[in-house]
């Protein structure tokens, strides 16, 4: 993996854990807004091997001759599904959102969830900005070598 793999892999996770975040806190936000369905980043690996490939080269190569195989890939975001869960029923009969029975549904947000996947993204976001910036530092390191 050259340099700029590595800092395309550190901007892909930049701006995935930046939309995890940007979720979170809209769920956050919306906690007490009835009939609000929080929202659930898909977030899938962009991996050019599969596992089974990965395990057999290892098999072959790794165990035999101490390598480990070549593999790249990132993470991207595949895009946002609301959650299935349905908040309570609460009875407010002249609410505006109310159904023709009176009732409203609370929002299906768990705080404590929430702050938890955003600490969580937020940790990602620190660890992909890191990746930038020691690729950066390489690049630099690697401009003076010849000189």
């Amino acid at each position: 993996m050259g340099v700029f793999d590595a800092m395309n892999v550190g901007c892909d996770g930049l701006k995935v854990h930046g939309a995890r975040l940007d979720l979170a806190s809209k769920n956050i936000a919306n906690l007490d807004t009835p009939n609000y369905v929080r929202k659930i980043p898909l977030v899938v690996s962009t991996d050019r091997t599969s596992f089974l490939s990965v395990m057999n080269q290892m098999k072959e190569t790794a165990f035999g001759a101490g390598t480990l195989p070549y593999s790249t890939g990132s993470v991207s975001l595949a895009g946002v599904v609301e959650d299935p869960t349905l908040g309570d029923r609460i009875y407010k009969p002249g609410h505006p959102d109310a159904d023709e029975n009176g009732y409203i549904r609370t929002s299906n947000v768990d705080p404590l969830v929430e702050i938890s996947d955003a600490i969580m993204a937020q940790r990602a976001y620190e660890a992909s900005l890191a990746i930038l910036t020691m690729s950066k530092a390489m690049a630099d390191k690697a401009t003076t070598i010849g000189s």
